[in-house]
Formats: structure tokens, C-alpha cells, sequence
């Protein structure tokens, strides 16, 4: 396992961390299985551990805990984050700090959080939306000053919107945040446009999150593939974005020789890139953690076949009348208020 310094923290964390949505909220969810495949994690180097109050209403959260606290003599980091007050996914343009993140939420979530993972220091707190009107409200960076002087936390990010990456340019040059999370992969690379240039600017570490495209760049899904109901992937693979998103997958694997798979072709893209610290692939099953973690130590992919990989790039937007709207809409659904 190859490691990469975390921006202006100086730590040094395994350039494939774990991200803990599925096993907090994903349907078939197992914690036996989860926790085994944690520790397998652990047993191959991996270091960095992302997850959220949201994922499970604070169940990620402890299952990292227990992993935490099982492997107390390694240095392993924990990143999670507060969720919106007002449950709202992505953040509204018009979302205001008092809508989202007023001072007196975010401390309420630390002490959750600290709660559940049974810690007395948060290594990584993230906001879990952004929008970058919010740089203008001293509150958020005065709140998140005083959560790292009283020890409460080490370092602060964000968590930006899909496929907004410019939407936390101003927050990086602002130079209040250690870290920003955003969407970055074989399909998404505008991050590179802007957000990239700006955390080299200001050693503001990157987390590259979805780096399988929410389960396709795996290359297990069909036209027919359906999930338990309720599963939020029922309608963000539906209809019109599955089939595009069939045919684009579809248009890589001409690019996978020399028994290059799909899932790490996408995994060593991301590593291709040096100004990213870190990316979190979903992982529920010891298999995937081993497959996964391996792609670590097979290092960048070659400069000629990621000059093909650029011509595959996808830059999508989400609209009000986009299926991704659609999908905004139904995700709020997925998460009241409490």
C-alpha cells in the first residue's frame, strides 16, 4: 500500500482510504461482514476511513468505532462529516448558513459523531454539502476554528455537490478548509479545470470520491439491474442515465488489456493523478477490499493509455429537468428531518 501526504496536516494516509456509505445505508448490509472487511482493510495498509452521521444515522459510525478502537496501537485516520440541517441534497443555491450549517448544528453533529466512534478527537470534520455563497458568513470558518483549538477536531473540509467542483473554489482560496471531498473519475474529471489547481495553490488535500461512478465503472451492471426497493440506486440507474451510462462503459473496455480489469483501470486513473491524497471506493466484501487495495501497488496507469482515457471524459450537470434532478429530489426523500 503506497501512501500520499494529506495536504497541510503532513499525514501520511494510504492513497486508497474506504468509504462507509453502503455499509451505513445500503440495502443488504451486513455488520459482520462489514467489520471483517474493515479489518482485512487494515491488515493491507489502508489507513484513511470515510464516513458520515447520515450513513445508517450514526451505524458507518460506530462500525468504525469498534474497528477503531480493535486496532488502537495503528495510526488509522477518521473523516466524517455533518449533515446538513435541513437534509437537503445537493445544497441549494440558495440554501443559506442558517438553513445548513449554523454554528450551534455543526457542534451538535461533532458530539454525535464523537459519540458513536467513541473518540475524543475527530481527526477529519466535513461539512457533507457546500456552496460556495456561504464563504461570505464568517460563521462557518470561525466555528470550525474553534472546534480544532478546543481539540475537538483536527482538521475541517468540505464535501462538494456532485458535479459542481467550481463550487468550492472560493472556500480553497478562502484558506479555511484542510480538505475538499468531490467527484473525480474515469467519467468526471472536471475537477482538474479548476478545483485541483486551487488545492495545489493552498496544499488543501483532495478526496476522491464515487471513484467507480456509483457502481459502474465495476462493469456489473445490465439493463435489467434492479435493486431491493427503496434502494436509492433504483432511480439514479433508471431509465435514461443507465442506458447512457451502459454505453459509455461499454466504450472502455477496448482499453482493458493485458488483464487490466475495469474497476482497476479506474482506481489507477485516479491514482494518475498527484494532486489528489486520496480516494475512497465503497467497499462491503473482503474480495473487493483485496482487489481494490492492490490496485495501490500497481501505481499510475500509462501516459498513453490515459490520453485515451481523456477523450471519455463526461461532463454532466444537474438541472431541475435532468434525471440527476430527479434524483436530487428523491435522495432529500431518503433523509428527513430529525
Amino acid at each position: 500500500m503506497k501512501h500520499r501526504t494529506f495536504g497541510r496536516t503532513g499525514w501520511q494516509i494510504s492513497d486508497i482510504g474506504y468509504g462507509m456509505w453502503g455499509m451505513g445505508a445500503w440495502s443488504g448490509s451486513d455488520d459482520n461482514q462489514s467489520l471483517s472487511s474493515l479489518e482485512r482493510a487494515i491488515d493491507l495498509g489502508c489507513n484513511f476511513f470515510d464516513t458520515a452521521w447520515v450513513y445508517g444515522d450514526g451505524r458507518s459510525e460506530k462500525l468504525l468505532g469498534q474497528i477503531l478502537h480493535a486496532n488502537s496501537a495503528k495510526k488509522l485516520y477518521a473523516a466524517t462529516k455533518v449533515p446538513p440541517k435541513n437534509k437537503a441534497w445537493p445544497a441549494a443555491d440558495n440554501a443559506t448558513v442558517d438553513d445548513c450549517y449554523p454554528p450551534n448544528h455543526i457542534r451538535e453533529y461533532v458530539e454525535k459523531s464523537l459519540k458513536n466512534l467513541g473518540l475524543l478527537t475527530l481527526d477529519l470534520i466535513q461539512l457533507h454539502t457546500w456552496n460556495d455563497n456561504w464563504v461570505e458568513d464568517s460563521r462557518i470558518p470561525a466555528a470550525l476554528d474553534k472546534l480544532k483549538t478546543s481539540g475537538k477536531v483536527r482538521a475541517a473540509g468540505i464535501s462538494l455537490n456532485r458535479w459542481q467542483p467550481w463550487n468550492g473554489v472560493k472556500a480553497v482560496r478562502a484558506g479555511f478548509v484542510d480538505s475538499v471531498q468531490v467527484v473525480y473519475n474515469a467519467f468526471d474529471q472536471n475537477p482538474e479545470d479548476e478545483l485541483f489547481p486551487a488545492c495545489r495553490e493552498k496544499n488543501v488535500a483532495v478526496i476522491a470520491r464515487v471513484p467507480f461512478d456509483e457502481g459502474s465503472l465495476t462493469g456489473t451492471l445490465t439493463a435489467v439491474s434492479r435493486w431491493p426497493a427503496g434502494d436509492w440506486r433504483n432511480n439514479y440507474f433508471s431509465g435514461e442515465n443507465l442506458r447512457n451510462t451502459l454505453q459509455r462503459v461499454e466504450a472502455l473496455k477496448p482499453l482493458l488489456r493485458d488483464g487490466l480489469t475495469l474497476p482497476e483501470l479506474a482506481l489507477r486513473f485516479i491514482l494518475s493523478n498527484p494532486d489528489v491524497a486520496t480516494t475512497i471506493p465503497g467497499m462491503r466484501k473482503t474480495p473487493n477490499v483485496e482487489a481494490n487495495l492492490a490496485a495501490s501497488d500497481r501505481g499510475p496507469l500509462a501516459p498513453e493509455l490515459l490520453a485515451q482515457l481523456r477523450t471519455h471524459r463526461w461532463d454532466r450537470k444537474l438541472t431541475p429537468e435532468s434525471f440527476a434532478g430527479k434524483v436530487k429530489r428523491k435522495l432529500a426523500s431518503f433523509f428527513p428531518a430529525r
